[in-house]
């Protein structure tokens, strides 16, 4: 599985963004997806996860309520809408693919969990 992440940027605060990830190279509705974040200096934190059957999410308790993941197998994609953003949420933003076989129909928080990754994508917002 290939991830490709895009949509990052510099946005104000209070702004928004919608960061992307397309897949290519397995059956995507079989996939558990995630984004996960990592500033400079830190670990890679978790940020939202989708079940492979798209009933299911997850968000860290830092977002709830402003960002929101979203799934399209048609398109084999997995989208992060991010609204009221803040300085704090400057990091590289990661998606994540895992084989729902092994995960089960779950929204999956743990990196350890996930086989694959995108290459990341910056979002800096500014004060």
């Amino acid at each position: 599985v290939q991830l490709q992440a895009s949509g990052g940027g510099l946005v104000p605060a209070g702004g928004s963004l919608r960061l992307s990830c397309a897949a290519s190279g397995h059956t995507f509705a079989t996939l558990s997806l995630g984004w996960f974040r990592q500033a400079p200096g830190k670990e890679r934190d978790f940020v939202a996860a989708i079940s492979w059957s798209g009933d299911s999410t997850s968000y860290a308790d830092s977002v709830k309520g402003r960002f929101t993941i979203s799934r399209d197998d048609a398109k084999k994609s997995v989208d992060l809408q991010m609204n009221s953003l803040k300085p704090e949420d400057t990091a590289v933003y990661y998606c994540a693919a895992a084989k729902g076989f092994q995960v089960g129909n779950l929204p999956v928080s743990s990196p350890y969990e996930y086989d694959y990754w995108g290459q990341g994508t910056q979002v800096t917002v500014s004060s």
